[in-house]
C-alpha cells in the first residue's frame, strides 16, 4: 500500500473521467499524498487539485511537517497505538479501527469525529479500510505540480491537522508557487466532519462547482 499505488489508481480514474469533461481531484487527509503524488507524475491528468485539510508535502515531507510547531496540537499526537502491525514488515499502516477499548475509541472520536454522535462515529469506523498508504517521504516534483489550478478547503473545527497546520501547508506552498497560489475555502466541522454532516458536505460541493466555474 504505497504512494505510488495510489498515484495509479487516480491516474487510471482522472483518465476515464477525462472522457466525460474536466476532471477535479480530491484529496482528503493522507489523500494529499497521492494527489500530489499525480500532479507530480500527470499533471494534465487534473483540471484543478482540491485538498481537504489534506497533506500537502511541497515545502518539506509528511515527517518533517510533524515535527514542526505547527502540528504540536494535533490530537493525533495523544492518541493510543492503534497499529495492528509492524509497518515496515507490511509495508501499510494497519489500524484496528474495530477495536472495542473505550479508551480508544474516546480518544479516536475526539480527533477524527468530535462534532458527531457516537452512533455516527461507529458508523465512520466502519466504513474504514484498515489498511492506510504508507508514506515514503518524498515531496512534490515542483515543476509539474505547480502547474495545476489547486484549492485548499480548510477545516475550522479539525484537532487532527489543526489550522496552524493547514495554513503552514497553505503558506509554504504558495510562497514557492507565487504564481499559481491555493484558492483557500473554510467550512466548519472536524477531521471527517464532512462525511456525516450534510450541510457541510453540501456547501463543500457547492464551492468546487463554482471553483470549476471560475468563480470566486
Amino acid at each position: 500500500m504505497t504512494v505510488a499505488d495510489g498515484v495509479d489508481h487516480l491516474a487510471d480514474t482522472a483518465r476515464r473521467a477525462r472522457e466525460h469533461g474536466l476532471v477535479v481531484v480530491v484529496g482528503h487527509s493522507r489523500g494529499g499524498l497521492p494527489l500530489t503524488g499525480l500532479m507530480s507524475t500527470e499533471p494534465d491528468l487534473v483540471d484543478r487539485a482540491v485538498y481537504l485539510s489534506a497533506w500537502c508535502p511541497v515545502a518539506a515531507t509528511v515527517a518533517e511537517y510533524m515535527a514542526m510547531p505547527e502540528y504540536a496540537d494535533s490530537a493525533l499526537n495523544g492518541l493510543p497505538n492503534v497499529l495492528a502491525a509492524d509497518p515496515a514488515q507490511l509495508g501499510a499502516l494497519r489500524m484496528n479501527w474495530r477495536t472495542a477499548d473505550r479508551d480508544v475509541l474516546t480518544a479516536l472520536k475526539e480527533a477524527m469525529l468530535a462534532d458527531a454522535t457516537d452512533d455516527e462515529f461507529l458508523a465512520y469506523l466502519a466504513l474504514l479500510d484498515p489498511d492506510e498508504i504508507l508514506d515514503p517521504g518524498e515531496r512534490a516534483d515542483l515543476d509539474r505540480w505547480a502547474g495545476v489550478a489547486r484549492s485548499y478547503i480548510r477545516l475550522a473545527g479539525d484537532t487532527s491537522m489543526p489550522l496552524a497546520m493547514q495554513d503552514r501547508l497553505i503558506a509554504d506552498a504558495d510562497a514557492r508557487t507565487p504564481g499559481n497560489p491555493f484558492d483557500v475555502h473554510t467550512l466548519p466541522g472536524s477531521h471527517a466532519g464532512f462525511l456525516v454532516r450534510p450541510a457541510a458536505t453540501a456547501e463543500a460541493a457547492r464551492l468546487l462547482a463554482r471553483i470549476v466555474d471560475g468563480g470566486s
